[in-house]
């Protein structure tokens, strides 16, 4: 396969090399008959503790079963650091089922849940 020569501008369009981004999928669910007002809670806490205090962004729904993808609020990469605070703090809280990817390409590769 030949190696194509695009101009920075070109892969920084197209989010590839130098420009790649690196983020991670997130799933986990609530106990059956949890309230609305108990997920409304949760899930506010859980972007204020753990989103937005490491710079990270996260896209998701959900209802007693929740999937998104989280990356950073800026350009860039997520680590492992990233993916274990997310983990923890979810199922510190008493999540069930909580699942996080391996990081991934957030603009080019399949999204896992």
């Amino acid at each position: 396969m030949a190696k194509v020569n695009r101009s920075r501008r070109l892969r920084k369009k197209l989010h590839i090399e130098e420009f790649k981004e690196l983020g991670f999928t997130v799933s986990w669910s609530f106990d059956e008959g949890t309230s609305e007002e108990t997920i409304d809670n949760v899930v506010d806490q859980f972007i204020i503790e753990v989103i937005q205090a490491n710079g990270l962004a996260y896209e998701g729904s959900g209802y007693l079963s929740w999937k998104g993808i989280v990356c950073t609020q800026k350009l860039g990469n997520c680590t492992e650091e990233n993916r274990d605070v997310v983990t923890k703090w979810l199922e510190s809280h008493g999540l069930k089922n909580v699942k996080t990817s391996e990081l991934i390409d957030i603009w080019w590769d399949e999204l896992d849940f």
